[in-house]
């Protein structure tokens, strides 16, 4: 018996000094350490056809061939960022590692873009990440062919993540694109707006050494942490003279444009998510991101109106909460656009109470207290409750008239409120404005730029590439609370970023079904090449699209030529403008020939997950074009809800597959004496679309959601929806009114 125990202790001892040595990392990787894609560049063959095809779509609407129109993603994460080595975990259903070298590949063969950029969280990336994804683009670039004519061009960027616990304090995420990749014309660093943390790190030693038995993944996490925990942060001082082996942190825009202009090089800055309310306090506001220098107008050129995590295009006069001149918190009452959180936070206790047997009385003031403490707990409200599920919250906090809505939609955040606003500070009859270009992306967190190709769960943040593994973990997450879970007929308080979970987790059920296959960056380029593109960029001859590559033209008419999306003009006439769309070719199954050879079966399946852009020769038809005029405030204050004219004009197009056009002209604008701002959104039909109806509500005649059936996530939860694209906006500025940038 002794010699039997004694085993059976040597057994645990060494159990033990197992799992505290798979604790330490010794066995693990670290992602993106090979620079190298697998496959070389796209064929010429392939290059050319496609811009032939695409000149012959361009003539038939009398568009101007002498520019290309380029598709790419700017907004791209790899598994070095720590959320996304969260998500790709196996054992949560997802592809293991993604390193920027399985970017470049997918970007150049399953999704053949022509240009891309890496956006890792820069709190992410410590030292050696930040130089294994420099090498990694160029590499990506090394294998582009012609450099005047480039199968694709990659970009060399990252995330500056940012998000605050109030209104106050938010100031949102964006991403920073670099224009060149040569050492001398690229920071040493990126710039983060917080120090680095590596999420599981706090799950202890012994903890993340048994995970690793489970999922190997694991082993490289706990490499990381052993590697890279302790990295400090840079000092203060000017950019060039801290250190090598430290984070740099920008803590608001204004010093993350202090820090990019000491660095000196070329640079745009691009919010996004910026109506996401998944993370952004209801209520936060843009108007204080115009103030001083927390608005940089040579640098934050672009807005990212569309991604992966929804549209933030649309302004709405709903609010999260209301308050009083006296601070108090008010609860609105719903509309048939809209169910505040709050007000649905007071339904759930108050049936819970009742349904306990709880006099009508005291659950009334349990429901009151309820609603305080979901305005008081911001965006994570859902916490206040316990064993929520979506079937209780139906869909409080959603736009119940946006197409494919960003979660818990902000509108304040929206890029019509953001076009809208003026700031008066320095000058009340010269306010100033932001005057960006639109465009879209993916947002995705697995290394596939431009996934929006087809309709595939597995191409958004919500998806598996490994449903059988995943569906364990977060399908339970997903599936909301147990039906014996017990239901307190009360709330409870919580405080932001203090008490409360993330709402991802809190609210799971319901987020994953705002997550979309994402959208595109188009430009209007005379050439292929990084200057062309960049140009392209910095004068805004820019658009988006969710997805499908849609052919776009917006242009002012002038007795000197048409001026392009992205104008800026004083008119002293009224303006007249011109609208060209082409519908996104149709798609084929599977992937290209070209595909196939550059990869090899394996890789396509494992990276493509066995479909590409694979387009065939038909066009499908525009069927619709609108053109939105938003008004920018004239004196602070001036209600934006007055502003935004959407649509204020609409045309329908005759299905014709070539193409649809269309001219008009603004009677009212000289007459109307204040500055205007014009864009044009064009629609395809319907098409099965992945979580196309989001929270699939069953509606009264007013349109309020009366019950939610989510998707389970391991089909593509298709729905019909409508893909789009938007113009950047045209600038037409008034000649009796004075203005600042």
């Amino acid at each position: 018996m002794r010699r039997a125990l004694a085993a059976l202790g040597i057994l645990v001892v060494l159990g033990l000094a197992s799992i505290w040595i798979a604790g330490g990392g010794g066995s693990g990787r670290i992602d993106g350490a090979d620079p190298t894609p697998v496959g070389d560049r796209r064929s010429g063959a392939f290059v050319d056809g496609v811009i032939a095809e695409q000149a012959s779509a361009a003539q038939a609407v009398s568009a101007p061939t002498e520019r290309q129109v380029l598709f790419g993603d700017f907004h791209v994460h790899t598994t070095l960022s720590g959320d996304a080595f969260v998500m790709n975990l196996p054992l949560m259903g997802g592809a293991g590692a993604m390193s920027p070298a399985d970017a470049c590949d997918f970007a150049r063969h399953c999704a053949a873009l022509d240009f891309w950029s890496i956006n890792d969280h820069a709190n992410s990336l410590y030292p050696e990440d930040w130089s294994n994804t420099v090498d990694a683009i160029r590499e990506c670039n090394a294998k582009a062919g012609d450099p005047t004519n480039p199968d694709t061009v990659a970009f060399l960027g990252w995330e500056w993540t940012q998000a605050g616990l109030t209104p106050d304090d938010h100031y949102g995420h964006k991403n920073v694109v670099l224009a060149h990749t040569d050492e001398a014309r690229i920071p040493t660093r990126p710039i983060g707006a917080k120090p680095g943390s590596i999420l599981l790190s706090s799950l202890g030693r012994m903890t993340r050494g048994a995970l690793s038995f489970v999922d190997n993944r694991f082993d490289d996490l706990n490499h990381r942490i052993a590697t890279r925990t302790g990295t400090p942060v840079c000092g203060e001082g000017h950019v060039s003279e801290l250190g090598t082996d430290c984070q740099e942190v920008a803590p608001t825009p204004a010093d993350l444009y202090r820090k990019l202009d000491e660095w000196g090089q070329d640079a745009i800055v691009i919010p996004h998510g910026t109506a996401w309310g998944i993370y952004t306090p209801p209520n936060s506001s843009w108007d204080k991101q115009l103030a001083g220098d927390m608005h940089d107008p040579d640098r934050q050129t672009l807005l990212e109106v569309y991604s992966g995590h929804g549209d933030s295009e649309v302004y709405r006069d709903f609010r999260g909460f209301e308050t009083t001149t006296s601070g108090h918190l008010v609860c609105p009452e719903e509309s048939a656009g809209y169910l505040p959180p709050c007000r649905a936070a007071g339904r759930i206790v108050m049936k819970r109470c009742l349904d306990s047997g709880v006099p009508e009385a005291e659950c009334d003031g349990r429901a009151e207290l309820a609603r305080q403490h979901a305005m008081k707990a911001g965006k994570d409200y859902v916490a206040t409750i316990e064993n929520s599920s979506a079937r209780e919250w139906l869909d409080a906090g959603m736009c119940r008239d946006c197409d494919q809505p960003s979660f818990n939609y902000v509108p304040t955040g929206s890029a019509q409120y953001i076009a809208a606003l003026g700031n008066f500070d320095e000058d009340p009859n010269a306010p100033r404005r932001f005057r960006m270009g639109f465009m879209a992306s993916s947002d995705n967190h697995s290394a596939r730029p431009g996934t929006g190709y087809k309709e595939l769960l597995a191409n958004t943040d919500g998806g598996f590439d490994r449903p059988e593994e995943g569906s364990s973990l977060v399908g339970n997450l997903r599936a909301g609370p147990d039906d014996d879970a017990e239901r307190p007929p009360r709330s409870r308080a919580m405080v932001p970023g203090a008490t409360s979970p993330l709402t991802a987790l809190a609210d799971s059920e319901r987020a994953a079904s705002f997550q979309f296959t994402g959208g595109l960056v188009a430009v209007h380029a005379p050439a292929r090449d990084r200057d062309s593109i960049w140009g392209a960029l910095e004068r805004r001859e820019t658009y988006g699209t969710s997805g499908p590559r849609i052919l776009l033209w917006f242009d002012l008419l002038t007795d000197d030529g048409p001026r392009p999306m992205g104008t800026e003009i004083e008119l002293t006439r009224n303006p007249t403008f011109r609208v060209r769309a082409v519908g996104s070719r149709e798609m084929q199954g599977g992937c290209p020939q070209g595909s196939l050879d550059a990869l090899g079966p394996e890789e396509l399946e494992r990276l493509c997950l066995g479909e590409c852009y694979h387009p065939g020769d038909r066009r499908r038809p525009i069927e619709r074009i609108d053109v939105i005029r938003v008004l920018p405030q004239i004196f602070e204050g001036e209600d934006v809800g007055t502003l935004v004219d959407d649509p204020w004009r609409s045309f329908e197009c005759d299905g014709d597959p070539t193409g649809c056009v269309a001219t008009f002209t603004d009677d009212d604008f000289q007459s109307g004496g204040r500055d205007a701002v014009y864009y044009a959104r064009v629609y395809e039909p319907e098409k099965p679309t992945a979580n196309g109806d989001p929270l699939n509500c069953e509606r009264d005649a007013e349109g309020r959601c009366l019950a939610v059936n989510t998707c389970d996530g391991y089909d593509d939860c298709l729905a019909p929806d409508r893909p789009r694209a938007w113009s950047s906006p045209i600038y037409v500025d008034h000649p009796t009114r004075a203005r600042s940038r």
